[in-house]
Formats: structure tokens, C-alpha cells, sequence
């Protein structure tokens, strides 16, 4: 038994079997400069080898296929909502209520993926499986927008089964980034070693770097394919995404062979519930004073350490006070009654980054309407710049600009410079890069709605504004999104436990989720509230008959409150 336990603190992991090779032979300086000590494994599940897989080299593949995956998600909804009105001929509020709940799933559907890829299939096969469904997807898309020239208008209810096709691949599209969008950046930071401190450090520059291959397949999508859905067709617009999409999935498989792997461990739902069960079957027991009296293994965690206890949320410590049996007993304990601290520390971590978590949603309140509101302010503003006409979506353009800026900007002189200041080696905190982006996202709000003041009054003088004065408002969102986006996604996977960073990571997608629901349900509450008695309301169908500025004021005074609330949340996270 003394054996099997010098072999899991030498693999670093649990459950090492034979078909690894014996590593615990050398010393622990040469282990680790050889392979990788937080436990992951190659393809042939070996520890891996520092020298031949992961770090940039694996890297390379994984941002070649969120390139590609972002691309087509971004050609269909940076301009969705012109489709939905144009083509499906759905109202501006319908319209920017089924963008903003598709976008919801695609962000609620990570959390099924992220389970899943935990538990069952790892991140490797789940990004796999969910890139094939959403390139079916893609395709179920591109023949709705080609139905029209299939059917012939023979049939009368050819509009029906044209939003009926487009429904279902939009859904497909979302139960494939279920998949994709909490894999892809957990396995990225999986191929830097958490134990070596040069990797350590470039993990939080591939964050970094992850975001801006996202955006670089925004750029393009803003501009080159938004382009050709408003001018050529509809039908290209989604075919040529979906074909880059297959060819990101090929790529992605190609790298199989220098991916780092973590193991499989217990399905981390299960083990959050046992710790719930186990702390309300014992909710009579008293704690012990003394910690160390509290249930644990003696061997080491998944990752080789043990998660050291904490007295927040301490109610849930009930879950690992063993009873007299317990301690005569032979039998292992029951683990819906008993738990050991590492598993309750675990509940203890998620728990603690609910309030971050909750200050997110307002954040992504705002840049939904980049989705939705912005781009029907946009088709009423004049689009000619010189002899060209910008399409509405492709404002976005600015967005995506200062974010490709701003993050290189960003690794290279505010990083450096923030270090000397605050001797963190990140440079800004991740509370403090959120922060920064909330305040930058009220300001964007509160430019939007001046914005759209000054629009009205030259609509009643039959002078159109240009669509530029949209830019400053992309820009600052573009800037916020590189601190508030990229610190979330580096939060979440840090302050979750070991082998549920998946489903940490799921949770930056959950916030994006939940809020966009949230703006879904807030337009309509904006609608019937402000329409109440014939009126037009603040986001008519004729934006010239509206008050579209009294909507972006009131979501830059909540940004201000849910800012302060943020704050007052950072200061007690930093004194605990």
C-alpha cells in the first residue's frame, strides 16, 4: 500500500497503471524538467514529455481552430439580426429578442459540454464530437438561406419552412459551441505546466492570445463576410464559414499527437452534490474547533496537493466530520455521508467566485447590443463613407480592431509596467482587469446614448447622421472586453479546483449566457412598459419614434451600481 502511494505522488496523479512509464526512479528535479508534474499525460495516457508535447507547439493547432470556429460564429451573429428582419421578415424587437436568447443558449449550452468533458469524453473528443455538430449545423443554416431558389415559391408555406430550417440549424449551432467554448481555452492552458514557473507565467499570455485569435476571426467576419451576405447572398455568406469550419476541425484533429490530456476524474456534479447531501445528513453534528479532525485521505489529490481548508461557508465542513463508525469501520464511508475536505474545499471554491460571477451579468448586458440595439441604430444612421456604404454589422469592425490592438498593447508595455507597480506577476490582478472593464462599458453605454440624442434631431430635420459616430462606442467596448473577457476566462480557471476546470471555465460562458437572457427579457420589459397606452415606445420598429437614448442611459446607470457592487465584492475577496 506505502508503494502505491510513492507511485501516485511520483506520477503526480491518481491512478497510474503500467502502461505509464516508471518515472518514480528519478530524482524529483530531473521528473519534473523531463515531464510535466501537474499530471497530465500524452495520447498513449504517459506523463508527458516536457520536450516534445504541449506549450506553444500544441497551442498552435487549438487557436488555428478557435480562429476558424470563431470566424463562422461571428458571420452568423454579427448580422443575424438582419437576417431575422430582412429575410425572415421578423419586427426590430422580435428580432433583437431571438438573437439575444440564441446567444444565450450558446453560452447556456457550455455547461452540458463542460459536464460532459469532465466526466466522460475529456476535451479533446468533446471538442471533436461538438466542432461535427456545428458544422452540421452550419450546413442546416446555408440551406435556409437557399431555400428561397430549392423551393421555387411554389409553395405558400415556404417563408414557415425556411425559419423552421434556419431555427433548427441556428440550435445545432448552439449545441456544438456547448462543446467548444469551455474546451478550447481550458485545453489550451492545459499545455502549460501549472508546477513550472516559466510555463506558469506564459499560461496567462495565452489567454491573452486566445482572445485575440478569437477576434482576429471576427475581424474578418465583420469585413469580408458580412460584406458579402448584405451584397452577394445570403447563401455564400453561411456557405464559406462553413467550410473554413471543417477545415478548422481537421486542423484541430491534426495536433492529437502533441496535446497534453489531464485524466478523467469523478463526475465533479456528483461530487458537489455529496458534499450538499452529506453537510445537510449531518447539519445536528458540531464542529470541531480543531480542523485537522475533519475527514480526509492521506493520500494527495488529483494535481499532488491537497486543498487546504478554509473557514468560509463553514456549514458545509459538517460534511467531513466523521462519526464513531466511521473511524472503527473497515468498510470505506459512504461518500453522500462523509466527505473529506479537498472535496468540500471544492464546493468552497465555486462558491466563492459567485459574486464576481453575478457582476459579469450586467457587463454582458451591454455588449449584447452590439448584437441587437447598436445595429438597428446603426440601418437608421447614413451608412456612406466616400463611395462605399458600410453595412451595419460591420461597425463591429472597431470593436474587434481595439481589441486586437489592445491585446498585444497590453502583454507587451501595460503588463511589464503594471508588474514593477504592483509586484504581481500578471501585472493587473484579475479583479482588477474586470473592474476596469466594467468602467469602461458605462462609459460606452453613456456615449450611446448621446449618440443616439444627436441622431434624433437631425431625423426630424430629414439630415441622416453618419454611422461613424458608432465607432468610439465599439472602440471602448472592444478595450473593455480585453480587460473584463480575457481576466474572467483566466479567474475562472484558476480559482476552480483542479479537475473541474471545464466547468469553471463554462462559468465565464454562463454569465454571457444568463445575461443575454437577462437582455432578452429586459427589451421586453422595456417594450411593454414603455408602450403602455398606445404609445410608440423607447425601441419602435421607426427608431425615429422612439427614445433608443433613454435605454442606453438607463444600462449605463446600472453598470455605474453594479461597478460599485463589484467593488465592494473585490475588497472583501482581497481581505479573506
Amino acid at each position: 500500500m506505502r508503494g502505491n502511494l510513492r507511485e501516485q505522488k511520483a506520477y503526480h496523479m491518481e491512478g497510474a497503471d503500467e502502461e505509464r512509464p516508471l518515472i518514480h526512479h528519478l530524482p524529483p528535479q530531473e521528473q519534473c524538467s523531463q515531464y510535466t508534474c501537474d499530471g497530465t499525460v500524452d495520447i498513449d495516457r504517459r506523463p508527458a514529455l516536457k520536450h516534445s508535447t504541449g506549450n506553444w507547439r500544441a497551442c498552435f493547432f487549438i487557436l488555428g481552430a478557435e480562429f476558424t470556429q470563431c470566424l463562422c460564429f461571428s458571420a452568423v451573429v454579427k448580422n443575424l439580426v438582419r437576417y431575422l428582419t430582412s429575410v425572415l421578415q421578423e419586427s426590430n424587437v422580435n428580432a433583437a429578442r431571438s438573437v439575444s436568447t440564441w446567444i444565450g443558449t450558446c453560452f447556456f449550452t457550455p455547461l452540458i459540454g463542460a459536464f460532459l468533458a469532465d466526466t466522460f469524453w475529456g476535451r479533446y473528443r468533446t471538442i471533436v464530437i461538438c466542432l461535427s455538430v456545428y458544422s452540421i449545423g452550419m450546413l442546416i443554416l446555408t440551406t435556409s438561406a437557399s431555400l428561397p431558389f430549392l423551393l421555387h415559391d411554389s409553395y405558400n408555406n415556404g417563408d414557415d419552412i425556411r425559419r423552421v430550417v434556419a431555427y433548427l440549424g441556428l440550435y445545432l449551432i448552439a449545441l456544438g459551441a456547448g462543446g467548444i467554448k469551455p474546451c478550447m481555452s481550458a485545453l489550451g492552458a492545459d499545455q502549460f505546466d501549472g508546477a513550472d514557473p516559466v510555463e506558469r507565467v506564459t499560461k496567462g499570455s495565452f489567454f491573452n492570445y486566445y482572445y485575440f485569435s478569437n477576434n482576429m476571426g471576427t475581424l474578418l467576419s465583420t469585413t469580408v463576410l458580412v460584406w458579402v451576405q448584405d451584397n452577394i447572398g445570403w447563401g455564400i455568406g453561411f456557405a464559406t464559414p462553413m467550410l473554413l469550419m471543417g477545415f478548422g476541425l481537421s486542423m484541430f484533429v491534426a495536433g492529437r499527437r502533441v496535446y497534453r490530456y489531464r485524466k478523467l476524474g469523478r463526475s465533479p456534479l456528483t461530487r458537489v452534490s455529496q458534499v450538499v447531501v452529506a453537510a445537510a445528513r449531518n447539519h445536528r453534528l458540531k464542529l470541531p474547533d480543531d480542523s485537522s479532525l475533519l475527514h480526509e485521505l492521506p493520500s494527495l489529490t488529483e494535481g499532488g496537493y491537497r486543498i487546504q481548508h478554509t473557514t468560509r461557508f463553514r456549514f458545509l465542513d459538517k460534511a467531513a466530520i466523521p462519526s464513531d463508525s466511521d473511524d472503527n469501520s473497515p468498510v470505506q464511508p459512504d461518500p453522500w455521508r462523509l466527505c473529506t475536505v479537498s472535496q468540500v474545499e471544492e464546493l468552497k471554491m465555486l462558491l466563492r467566485v459567485f459574486p464576481v460571477w453575478a457582476s459579469l451579468l450586467v457587463f454582458f448586458v451591454v455588449t449584447a447590443q452590439m448584437s441587437s440595439t447598436l445595429i438597428e441604430q446603426s440601418a437608421a444612421m447614413d451608412g456612406r463613407i466616400g463611395p462605399f456604404t458600410v453595412p451595419p454589422a460591420s461597425l463591429a469592425t472597431f470593436n474587434v480592431v481595439a481589441v486586437l490592438i489592445w491585446v498585444p498593447v497590453y502583454d507587451a508595455v501595460l503588463v511589464p509596467l503594471a508588474r514593477r507597480a504592483t509586484g504581481n506577476d500578471r501585472g493587473l490582478s484579475h479583479l482588477q482587469r474586470i473592474g476596469v472593464g466594467l468602467a469602461l462599458s458605462a462609459v460606452a453605454m453613456a456615449y450611446s446614448a448621446q449618440v443616439e440624442r444627436r441622431r434624433r434631431r437631425p431625423a426630424a430635420e430629414e439630415e441622416a447622421m453618419s454611422i461613424m459616430w458608432q465607432a468610439p462606442c465599439y472602440l471602448v467596448l472592444g478595450m473593455a472586453e480585453v480587460f473584463t473577457s480575457i481576466g474572467m476566462l483566466e479567474f475562472f480557471y484558476e480559482r476552480s479546483p483542479g479537475s473541474m476546470k471545464s466547468l469553471g471555465t463554462s462559468l465565464a460562458h454562463l454569465a454571457v449566457a444568463t445575461a443575454n437572457y437577462l437582455n432578452s427579457g429586459v427589451l421586453g420589459v422595456v417594450v411593454a412598459a414603455t408602450t403602455r397606452g398606445g404609445g410608440a415606445g423607447w425601441i419602435p420598429d421607426n427608431l425615429d419614434e422612439g427614445h433608443l437614448d433613454y435605454f442606453f442611459w438607463m444600462m449605463a446607470l446600472v453598470s455605474v451600481l453594479n461597478l460599485l457592487q463589484f467593488l465592494h465584492c473585490s475588497i472583501r475577496d482581497r481581505g479573506q
